[in-house]
């Protein structure tokens, strides 16, 4: 399924491959790779409020803003919060810049090997097979409660909203 007109890049129009995922969907399932190498589905995160930031690449300005970002958030959540990023980075690369980034709350993970987050939730980006900036909420009973897919990839998300939604879960 293919979804034209959603984002663009520096104005240019791109492609999204999956499908349109709403408030109060099911999380579809996924499978992505810690910075180890190792396998990691939804399901590995059961009994946790999901906060899934989505990043093109960490190594670009406005990714690595987001990333520091949700890691600074995250230490003021609660313990039944998890909060994820998620990439087409290689797990080498996400090391490494978590490392030099002393990132410590925020997990990086990667979706490079099979697009399969990317896919499940429609933030796969056709032209450039990286992942579009988005941010969902997603409950302990795996029901979609916030998404926000930023328009133009080079923005960041509305921190304020997506946290605000966390709060109120």
């Amino acid at each position: 399924m293919e979804r034209k007109g959603v984002i663009v890049f520096k104005g240019n129009p791109l492609t999204l491959i999956g499908p349109e995922i709403r408030v109060g969907d099911k999380a579809p399932d996924f499978s992505i790779l810690s910075n180890e190498l190792k396998e990691h589905n939804l399901k590995d995160f059961n009994g946790k409020l999901k906060v899934i930031s989505v990043t093109p690449s960490l190594d670009t300005p406005v990714c690595d803003l987001q990333a520091t970002r949700f890691d600074k958030e995250a230490t003021n959540l609660p313990d039944d919060v998890v909060a994820l990023n998620i990439s087409c980075d290689l797990p080498f690369a996400m090391a490494r810049f978590c490392s030099a980034k002393n990132i410590g709350k925020v997990r990086t993970f990667s979706d490079h090997r099979d697009v399969s987050f990317g896919t499940a939730y429609g933030v796969l980006i056709k032209e450039l097979r990286l992942l579009a900036r988005a941010i969902f909420i997603v409950d302990k009973e795996d029901i979609v409660r916030y998404i926000e897919i930023v328009p133009e990839v080079t923005s960041e998300p509305d921190y304020a909203k997506a946290l605000s939604a966390l709060k109120s879960l």
